[in-house]
């Protein structure tokens, strides 16, 4: 089997879920929202940016094209994997960030 990359298409005004509280929670449905709200309200100062970045993964996934077929093949351990140094060296060659 060969693998294909995933790549999707950009909005032109930046990310498909933009990165805010009202970004993440119009991209989920109404009892995930209402679950990311509970979550993001009880955590503590420290914790709320780590909340924020879990969800917007979450929202990310929901709204990609494929995320059934994702989610789908993370559960089934069919996902392709790849090592970080191989994800590192990808960043860096596109001029990301890799902190």
């Amino acid at each position: 089997m060969s693998v294909q990359p995933i790549q999707y298409h950009q909005p032109e005004d930046g990310e498909r879920v933009p990165r805010t509280v009202d970004g993440i929670a119009g991209a989920l449905s109404g009892p995930r929202r209402m679950e990311f709200y509970r979550e993001l309200g009880t955590a503590p100062l420290e914790r709320a940016e780590a909340v924020l970045r879990r969800w917007w993964c979450e929202a990310m996934l929901d709204t990609a094209p494929d995320g059934d077929r994702l989610t789908a093949a993370a559960l089934d351990g069919t996902l392709p994997k790849t090592t970080i140094q191989d994800v590192i060296a990808r960043r860096q060659a596109q001029g990301l960030p890799v902190e």
